[in-house]
Protein backbone atom coordinates (compact mmCIF):
# COMPACT_ATOMS: atom_id res chain seq x y z
CA UNK A 1 0.00 0.00 0.00
CA UNK A 2 1.23 3.34 -0.88
CA UNK A 3 0.39 7.04 -0.20
CA UNK A 4 -0.26 7.59 -3.82
CA UNK A 5 -2.98 4.82 -3.89
CA UNK A 6 -6.85 5.67 -3.43
CA UNK A 7 -8.07 4.88 -0.02
CA UNK A 8 -11.74 4.46 -0.48
CA UNK A 9 -14.20 1.43 -1.07
CA UNK A 10 -14.85 2.00 -4.95
CA UNK A 11 -18.36 2.78 -4.04
CA UNK A 12 -17.75 5.17 -1.11
CA UNK A 13 -19.10 8.26 -2.52
CA UNK A 14 -22.10 6.28 -4.93
CA UNK A 15 -25.33 8.53 -5.23
CA UNK A 16 -23.85 11.56 -4.48
CA UNK A 17 -23.55 14.64 -6.30
CA UNK A 18 -20.53 16.91 -5.51
CA UNK A 19 -20.16 20.83 -6.74
CA UNK A 20 -16.24 21.23 -6.65
CA UNK A 21 -15.68 25.34 -7.69
CA UNK A 22 -12.51 25.68 -9.68
CA UNK A 23 -12.67 22.20 -10.81
CA UNK A 24 -11.27 22.28 -13.90
CA UNK A 25 -7.53 22.47 -13.24
CA UNK A 26 -5.45 21.15 -10.90
CA UNK A 27 -6.37 20.17 -7.11
CA UNK A 28 -9.57 20.98 -8.09
CA UNK A 29 -9.56 18.46 -11.22
CA UNK A 30 -7.95 15.89 -8.84
CA UNK A 31 -10.28 15.57 -6.64
CA UNK A 32 -12.86 15.98 -9.23
CA UNK A 33 -11.28 12.26 -11.15
CA UNK A 34 -11.31 10.48 -7.33
CA UNK A 35 -14.77 11.63 -6.65
CA UNK A 36 -15.78 10.19 -9.53
CA UNK A 37 -14.46 6.84 -9.39
CA UNK A 38 -16.05 6.53 -5.83
CA UNK A 39 -19.37 6.59 -7.58
CA UNK A 40 -20.41 10.53 -7.25
CA UNK A 41 -22.04 12.84 -10.22
CA UNK A 42 -19.85 15.91 -10.55
CA UNK A 43 -20.14 19.70 -11.10
CA UNK A 44 -17.42 21.59 -11.93
CA UNK A 45 -17.15 25.36 -12.71
CA UNK A 46 -15.00 27.72 -13.13
CA UNK A 47 -14.45 31.28 -15.32
CA UNK A 48 -12.80 29.55 -18.24
CA UNK A 49 -15.72 27.78 -19.87
CA UNK A 50 -12.92 25.92 -22.61
CA UNK A 51 -10.85 24.73 -19.96
CA UNK A 52 -13.72 23.55 -18.27
CA UNK A 53 -15.49 21.45 -20.94
CA UNK A 54 -11.73 20.13 -22.03
CA UNK A 55 -11.60 18.84 -18.21
CA UNK A 56 -15.10 17.45 -18.35
CA UNK A 57 -14.60 15.93 -21.38
CA UNK A 58 -11.21 14.10 -19.87
CA UNK A 59 -12.34 13.02 -16.65
CA UNK A 60 -15.66 11.61 -18.10
CA UNK A 61 -13.59 9.54 -20.33
CA UNK A 62 -11.23 8.07 -17.89
CA UNK A 63 -13.77 7.59 -15.35
CA UNK A 64 -17.55 6.53 -17.03
CA UNK A 65 -18.64 9.13 -14.55
CA UNK A 66 -20.92 12.15 -15.31
CA UNK A 67 -19.44 15.44 -14.84
CA UNK A 68 -21.43 18.71 -15.85
CA UNK A 69 -19.28 21.77 -16.79
CA UNK A 70 -20.75 25.06 -15.86
CA UNK A 71 -19.28 28.28 -16.27
CA UNK A 72 -19.51 30.41 -13.25
CA UNK A 73 -17.78 33.19 -11.57
CA UNK A 74 -18.29 32.49 -7.75
CA UNK A 75 -18.06 36.28 -7.20
CA UNK A 76 -21.12 36.85 -8.34
CA UNK A 77 -23.88 35.29 -6.46
CA UNK A 78 -26.46 35.30 -9.38
CA UNK A 79 -24.22 33.02 -11.28
CA UNK A 80 -23.84 30.93 -8.12
CA UNK A 81 -27.54 30.25 -7.89
CA UNK A 82 -27.55 29.65 -11.60
CA UNK A 83 -25.21 26.82 -11.43
CA UNK A 84 -27.03 25.44 -8.51
CA UNK A 85 -30.29 25.11 -10.94
CA UNK A 86 -28.61 23.41 -13.38
CA UNK A 87 -27.06 20.96 -11.11
CA UNK A 88 -30.53 20.55 -9.62
CA UNK A 89 -32.08 19.94 -13.16
CA UNK A 90 -29.23 17.31 -14.44
CA UNK A 91 -28.53 15.38 -11.19
CA UNK A 92 -31.64 16.18 -8.46
CA UNK A 93 -30.02 17.29 -5.48
CA UNK A 94 -26.73 18.46 -4.73
CA UNK A 95 -25.17 16.59 -1.23
CA UNK A 96 -21.95 18.38 -1.14
CA UNK A 97 -19.24 21.92 -1.40
CA UNK A 98 -16.25 22.14 -2.44
CA UNK A 99 -15.44 25.19 -2.31
CA UNK A 100 -12.05 25.19 -4.02
CA UNK A 101 -11.56 28.26 -6.29
CA UNK A 102 -8.62 30.34 -5.58
CA UNK A 103 -6.20 33.14 -6.71
CA UNK A 104 -2.94 33.81 -5.12
CA UNK A 105 0.60 35.08 -6.50
CA UNK A 106 3.46 36.05 -4.60
CA UNK A 107 4.38 40.20 -4.18
CA UNK A 108 5.36 42.61 -1.65
CA UNK A 109 2.07 43.59 -0.18
CA UNK A 110 3.36 47.17 -1.03
CA UNK A 111 3.61 46.70 -4.47
CA UNK A 112 0.07 45.63 -4.50
CA UNK A 113 -3.17 47.52 -6.18
CA UNK A 114 -5.86 47.29 -4.29
CA UNK A 115 -7.54 45.69 -7.46
CA UNK A 116 -5.23 42.61 -7.12
CA UNK A 117 -6.37 42.75 -3.44
CA UNK A 118 -9.97 42.87 -4.30
CA UNK A 119 -9.52 40.13 -7.29
CA UNK A 120 -7.66 37.13 -4.46
CA UNK A 121 -10.70 37.88 -1.63
CA UNK A 122 -13.43 38.02 -4.15
CA UNK A 123 -12.39 34.72 -5.39
CA UNK A 124 -11.18 33.29 -2.08
CA UNK A 125 -13.52 34.55 0.38
CA UNK A 126 -16.75 36.18 -1.08
CA UNK A 127 -16.27 33.23 -3.50
CA UNK A 128 -16.70 30.74 -0.79
CA UNK A 129 -19.37 32.21 0.49
CA UNK A 130 -21.51 32.72 -2.11
CA UNK A 131 -21.63 29.19 -2.56
CA UNK A 132 -22.20 28.14 0.52
CA UNK A 133 -24.81 30.39 1.06
CA UNK A 134 -26.50 29.37 -2.15
CA UNK A 135 -25.68 26.18 -0.97
CA UNK A 136 -26.93 26.36 2.43
CA UNK A 137 -29.69 27.77 1.59
CA UNK A 138 -31.31 25.88 -0.49
CA UNK A 139 -30.76 22.73 1.81
CA UNK A 140 -32.13 24.20 4.54
CA UNK A 141 -35.30 25.24 2.79
CA UNK A 142 -35.79 21.44 1.13
CA UNK A 143 -35.06 20.11 5.20
CA UNK A 144 -32.32 17.99 2.96
CA UNK A 145 -29.89 16.59 5.89
CA UNK A 146 -26.82 14.56 5.47
CA UNK A 147 -25.13 17.56 3.72
CA UNK A 148 -21.42 18.55 3.67
CA UNK A 149 -19.28 21.97 2.72
CA UNK A 150 -15.53 21.26 2.65
CA UNK A 151 -13.29 24.49 2.32
CA UNK A 152 -9.70 24.73 0.78
CA UNK A 153 -8.01 26.83 3.38
CA UNK A 154 -4.27 26.94 4.16
CA UNK A 155 -2.32 26.58 7.31
CA UNK A 156 -1.38 30.38 7.12
CA UNK A 157 -4.94 31.02 7.65
CA UNK A 158 -4.03 31.54 11.34
CA UNK A 159 -0.11 32.11 10.86
CA UNK A 160 -0.46 34.26 8.62
CA UNK A 161 2.49 34.64 5.79
CA UNK A 162 4.45 37.45 4.19
CA UNK A 163 4.18 38.17 0.32
CA UNK A 164 0.62 36.46 -0.03
CA UNK A 165 -1.41 38.58 2.06
CA UNK A 166 -4.31 38.94 0.21
CA UNK A 167 -5.13 34.91 0.11
CA UNK A 168 -3.94 34.88 3.55
CA UNK A 169 -7.00 37.53 4.85
CA UNK A 170 -9.03 35.91 2.77
CA UNK A 171 -8.53 32.07 3.45
CA UNK A 172 -8.79 33.22 7.70
CA UNK A 173 -12.14 34.37 6.44
CA UNK A 174 -12.54 30.68 5.06
CA UNK A 175 -11.63 29.22 8.17
CA UNK A 176 -13.97 31.51 10.50
CA UNK A 177 -16.69 30.71 8.50
CA UNK A 178 -16.27 27.00 8.24
CA UNK A 179 -16.11 27.06 12.12
CA UNK A 180 -18.96 29.61 12.73
CA UNK A 181 -21.21 27.56 10.48
CA UNK A 182 -20.30 24.31 11.71
CA UNK A 183 -22.10 25.03 14.60
CA UNK A 184 -24.79 27.36 13.52
CA UNK A 185 -25.81 24.99 10.75
CA UNK A 186 -25.65 21.54 12.48
CA UNK A 187 -29.32 21.57 13.19
CA UNK A 188 -29.67 21.32 9.90
CA UNK A 189 -27.96 18.03 9.09
CA UNK A 190 -24.99 20.20 7.40
CA UNK A 191 -21.50 19.36 7.87
CA UNK A 192 -18.55 22.26 7.34
CA UNK A 193 -14.73 21.03 7.61
CA UNK A 194 -12.07 22.20 5.56
CA UNK A 195 -8.27 21.10 4.57
CA UNK A 196 -5.18 23.08 5.23
CA UNK A 197 -2.81 21.71 2.54
CA UNK A 198 0.75 22.33 2.42
CA UNK A 199 2.52 22.80 -0.51
CA UNK A 200 1.19 20.83 -3.63
CA UNK A 201 2.40 21.62 -6.81
CA UNK A 202 0.61 22.50 -9.72
CA UNK A 203 0.72 23.85 -13.04
CA UNK A 204 -1.02 27.41 -12.87
CA UNK A 205 -0.48 28.52 -8.85
CA UNK A 206 3.12 27.11 -8.66
CA UNK A 207 3.98 29.20 -12.07
CA UNK A 208 2.33 32.54 -9.77
CA UNK A 209 3.85 31.66 -6.56
CA UNK A 210 7.39 30.30 -7.02
CA UNK A 211 7.96 31.27 -10.52
CA UNK A 212 10.99 30.27 -13.00
CA UNK A 213 14.54 30.05 -11.70
CA UNK A 214 13.28 30.87 -7.97
CA UNK A 215 11.93 27.24 -7.74
CA UNK A 216 15.24 25.72 -7.02
CA UNK A 217 16.10 29.11 -5.03
CA UNK A 218 13.03 28.47 -2.82
CA UNK A 219 12.62 24.96 -2.81
CA UNK A 220 9.64 24.56 -0.76
CA UNK A 221 10.11 20.82 0.23
CA UNK A 222 13.29 22.14 2.20
CA UNK A 223 10.64 23.38 5.11
CA UNK A 224 8.54 20.76 5.19
CA UNK A 225 10.08 17.83 8.02
CA UNK A 226 9.14 15.04 5.37
CA UNK A 227 11.49 16.86 2.80
CA UNK A 228 8.74 16.39 0.05
CA UNK A 229 5.69 18.30 -1.23
CA UNK A 230 2.51 16.44 -1.13
CA UNK A 231 1.03 14.05 -3.57
CA UNK A 232 -2.52 14.89 -5.46
CA UNK A 233 -3.62 11.74 -4.38
CA UNK A 234 -2.74 12.23 -0.98
CA UNK A 235 -4.86 15.29 -0.23
CA UNK A 236 -7.92 13.58 -2.67
CA UNK A 237 -7.98 10.42 -0.15
CA UNK A 238 -8.76 13.33 2.54
CA UNK A 239 -11.20 15.00 0.85
CA UNK A 240 -13.06 12.37 0.04
CA UNK A 241 -12.98 11.02 3.10
CA UNK A 242 -14.52 14.05 4.48
CA UNK A 243 -17.22 14.14 2.67
CA UNK A 244 -18.13 10.58 2.90
CA UNK A 245 -20.00 9.07 5.07
CA UNK A 246 -17.26 8.08 7.21
CA UNK A 247 -16.54 11.09 8.29
CA UNK A 248 -20.34 12.12 9.88
CA UNK A 249 -19.24 12.65 13.24
CA UNK A 250 -16.20 15.19 11.75
CA UNK A 251 -17.32 19.25 11.77
CA UNK A 252 -16.00 22.26 12.11
CA UNK A 253 -12.56 20.57 12.01
CA UNK A 254 -9.78 21.69 9.67
CA UNK A 255 -7.25 19.09 8.57
CA UNK A 256 -3.90 20.08 8.09
CA UNK A 257 -1.66 18.02 5.52
CA UNK A 258 1.79 19.48 5.43
CA UNK A 259 3.57 16.86 6.28
CA UNK A 260 4.91 18.97 9.48
CA UNK A 261 5.24 22.49 7.29
CA UNK A 262 3.55 24.79 9.05
CA UNK A 263 5.26 23.50 12.56
CA UNK A 264 8.67 23.97 11.53
CA UNK A 265 8.07 27.37 10.25
CA UNK A 266 4.95 29.44 10.36
CA UNK A 267 4.25 31.53 6.80
CA UNK A 268 4.78 29.43 3.73
CA UNK A 269 6.44 32.12 1.66
CA UNK A 270 8.39 34.07 4.47
CA UNK A 271 11.68 32.48 3.04
CA UNK A 272 11.20 35.19 -0.09
CA UNK A 273 12.33 37.91 2.64
CA UNK A 274 16.03 38.38 0.54
CA UNK A 275 14.25 38.65 -2.57
CA UNK A 276 15.82 42.09 -4.20
CA UNK A 277 13.98 44.31 -5.79
CA UNK A 278 15.82 44.05 -9.51
CA UNK A 279 14.17 40.13 -8.86
CA UNK A 280 10.97 41.33 -7.77
CA UNK A 281 10.89 43.23 -11.03
CA UNK A 282 11.31 40.00 -12.95
CA UNK A 283 9.08 38.10 -10.36
CA UNK A 284 6.51 40.29 -11.18
CA UNK A 285 6.76 40.09 -14.74
CA UNK A 286 6.71 36.34 -14.71
CA UNK A 287 3.72 35.94 -12.59
CA UNK A 288 1.67 38.04 -14.91
CA UNK A 289 2.80 36.20 -17.89
CA UNK A 290 1.82 33.49 -15.76
CA UNK A 291 -2.02 34.94 -15.19
CA UNK A 292 -2.20 35.35 -19.34
CA UNK A 293 -1.88 31.54 -20.51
Amino acid sequence: MSYTEPMLKPDALKGKTVIVTGGGTGLGKSMSRYFLTLGANVIICSRKADVLQRAADELQNETGGKVLAHPCDVRHYTEVEKMLQAALQTFGAVDVLINNAAGNFISPTERLSPKAFDVIVDIVLRGSYNCTLALGKHWIAQKQTNKVVLNMVTTYAWTGSAYVVPSACAKAGVLALTRSLAVEWAKYGIRMNAIAPGPFPTKGAWDRLVPGPFRERYDLAKQVPLRRVGEHQELCNLAAYLISDYAAYINGEVVTIDGGEWLQGAGEFNLFDDVTPAEWDMIEKMVRSAKSE
